[in-house]
């Protein structure tokens, strides 16, 4: 495939947990020969005008996206949005309760950890978000910086994923909920990583029927974790259940990614036809 038509619809910038703005990540995508991206930030699409911008000078096409986290049973899960009116009102204020539970949670998480003696406070915690979308990444980056831990895993493994001392829960929408609002300002709903979800896919096809039926349109088939097998599993029930296939690096920054940027392009080849297809899916 020629790197001129690859494409990433799976790249996080600084308005959530990334390390580039929208402008630094369409400057890279430019070298790297993209031709679209989406920039699928958690819980927000702040950073898609300023995206839409730097993409129009860069002749990079550039499709609205966003990665909502939800819950289905007792699944956490996490429910990627394509094309949808990044203005729709209702889209937004549903945004918003989203954005003020992660900010709950902040303030629970350093509360948390100040109980344990790790002295941090939310003026040093904003530091690390520049645009103000901040999650459990820039905690465990502040936990990092004072020494508490060696990395950002070791913050999560000790203090901030699910079951760990400092952890807290936040508001998450069902999945059928995060479908609905993606599915009413115009966009795609599309399940991210499902091999993260069950490493051996066995739950994934009745998983993708079950949220077909509420409105799922697609499946994220091409990830950097997904095995040749996996693809080839998934680009299957895909087919069978009628989804869209789409893909992305689930870029955030070249170090949290452990390669150079000669190499983000081309160990995530994804097809532009993808993006052809969302185009005719949702005229």
């Amino acid at each position: 495939m020629p790197l001129s038509s690859a494409i990433d619809l799976h790249i996080h910038s600084t308005f959530s947990d990334g390390v580039l703005n929208p402008a630094e990540i369409l400057d890279l995508a430019e070298v790297q020969g993209l031709a679209a991206i989406a920039i699928t930030d958690h819980d927000t699409a702040a950073g898609t005008n300023e995206a839409m911008q730097r993409g129009i000078e860069k002749g990079i096409e550039v499709i609205t996206g966003i990665e909502i986290s939800s819950w289905h049973g007792d699944t956490s899960m996490h429910i990627l949005g394509y094309r949808f009116r990044q203005e729709d009102k209702q889209f937004n204020s549903r945004l918003q309760l989203l954005q003020d539970g992660r900010e709950t949670r902040n303030a629970r998480i350093i509360e948390n950890l100040n109980k344990l003696g790790i002295r941090v406070d939310l003026g040093e915690l904003l530091q690390y978000s520049e645009y103000g979308q901040t999650g459990r990444p820039h905690i465990a980056r502040l936990l990092v910086d004072k020494g508490v831990t060696k990395t950002v895993d070791l913050a999560f493994k000790h203090y901030l994923r699910r079951g760990a001392t400092a952890y807290a829960e936040r508001f998450r929408f069902s999945a059928r909920d995060a479908i609905a609002m993606i599915r009413e300002a115009g966009g795609i709903a599309v399940l991210a990583h499902p091999a993260s979800l069950d490493p051996t896919l066995r739950s994934i096809p009745f998983l993708l029927k079950e949220l077909f039926r509420v409105g799922l349109g697609g499946v994220e088939v091409y990830y950097p974790s997904h095995s040749p097998k996996a693809v080839k599993a998934l680009l299957k029930m895909a087919d069978e259940t009628g989804l869209l296939v789409t893909g992305g690096s689930d870029f955030h920054g070249m170090e949290r990614l452990g390669y150079n940027s000669d190499e983000w392009a081309h160990k995530n080849n994804v097809p532009y036809d993808i993006v052809a297809a969302m185009k005719k899916n949702s005229r």
